[in-house]
């Protein structure tokens, strides 16, 4: 291990790489297809890779940082509550709202977690997620869920 290495980016970057490289090696086994169409292999190798790739990215970063001097953290609580509300609100509001609100509200709030983004960078954020999802699973693979849910139309 490199001098100063945080030990506890580098174990999450392992585990990463380790879930990631096991859900993909898994998914292999089922048809892939191609991107037009898809198999039920295709997304599972793509997340699988995709966190195996985000994974070697926290640990080349953990490599070049160092952990603190043995002080703790604090628990970002307003991350924590942001994080784990919206997904609540998702689940619960995404057949009333409609798609597109549930995911630019989600998007939103998800963005404001970090205390580095600011409100107006969060809203170009949830703008393009929104855009991007609508375009992937509605369009693309035919989400179910109404743009506009019961609850927002009259």
């Amino acid at each position: 291990m490199a001098l100063g290495a945080s030990r506890r980016d580098l174990f999450a970057g392992g585990l990463f790489v380790l879930f990631g490289g096991y859900f993909a090696a898994e998914a292999l086994t089922y048809e892939i297809g191609t991107p037009f169409r898809m198999g039920p292999g295709f997304m599972p190798v793509m997340l699988g890779s995709t966190l195996v790739v985000l994974g070697l990215a926290v640990i080349v970063a953990a490599l070049r940082k160092s952990e603190l001097d043995g002080e703790a953290s604090p628990i970002p609580w307003r991350a924590l509550a942001l994080i784990l509300g919206t997904i609540a609100f998702f689940g619960f509001c995404i057949r009333g709202l409609g798609f597109v609100p549930v995911v630019a509200i989600s998007a939103f709030a998800t963005a404001l977690a970090s205390r580095m983004n600011s409100p107006l960078f969060a809203a170009m954020l949830s703008v393009i997620l929104t855009t991007m999802c609508g375009l992937i699973f509605k369009v693309g693979l035919g989400f179910q869920v109404p743009w506009f849910g019961p609850w927002l139309v009259f």
